[in-house]
């Protein structure tokens, strides 16, 4: 498969990869069958003329009957080489009901969690490992707005290192990520097709010698 980077990009080669977890489910995996998805092969695919330093998978786990299947996949990317998970957490907050046609007049509340920690972790992670000059491109997968700020000091500090915005999404609202794209060097829609054939296989061995097997459900 042919490479595919973006057309003139600056000549350092070394590149770092932050994913936002939860970004990437929700916008490009959750629904379809490409969820025990190989982030390590799918960026080796995608930036064939990268020098790929690390893969960084920001996550946080979650409770409830889906956990053992996002615990199998947390333990399917330790068997990457390259890849290094960085857990935030989730709280749990309340929220109002805003069906119109909630027979409690919208005073019913509910707890949700709600995932912390995950923009702080990448924007963190994105400035000290610029200061630390371990990457000449920095590849962010997310449309998160409030990673705004992080892009923006790393192009202030470091204007010959280059930010590369990856948005995960299927639909032109969610796609559209517009101040996040419009702080990066460049930016593209996360190819969908790629996910087909970046997958792990159904069983793999794990560093201990067991196995690792792809939840039934997915």
């Amino acid at each position: 498969m042919a490479a595919l980077s973006f057309c003139g990009e600056q000549a350092g080669k070394r590149s770092i990869i932050y994913i936002d977890g939860l970004n990437l489910y929700y916008g490009a995996v959750r629904g379809t069958p490409y969820k025990w998805l190989n982030i390590e092969r799918l960026f080796e695919r995608l930036r064939q003329d990268d020098d790929i330093q690390a893969v960084k998978y920001f996550t946080a786990e979650i409770t409830g009957s889906r956990r053992g299947n996002q615990l199998a996949y947390l333990n399917a990317l330790t068997t990457c080489p390259k890849v290094e998970v960085i857990q935030g957490k989730f709280k749990w907050r309340n929220v109002k009901c805003q069906v119109q046609q909630c027979n409690f007049g919208g005073s019913r509340w509910f707890r949700v969690p709600e995932e912390k920690r995950a923009d702080v972790n990448i924007a963190t992670a994105l400035l000290d490992d610029a200061f630390d000059d371990l990457a000449d491109r920095f590849i962010l997968v997310s449309g998160d707005s409030d990673l705004v700020p992080a892009v923006n000091r790393l192009k202030t500090r470091f204007p010959e290192k280059q930010l590369i915005v990856y948005v995960p999404a299927r639909n032109e609202t969610r796609g559209a990520a517009t101040e996040l794209r419009g702080a990066a060097d460049k930016s593209r829609t996360l190819p969908q097709a790629l996910l087909k054939v970046s997958q792990f296989p159904a069983r793999l061995e794990d560093s201990r010698g067991g196995v690792i097997e792809k939840p039934v459900d997915w």
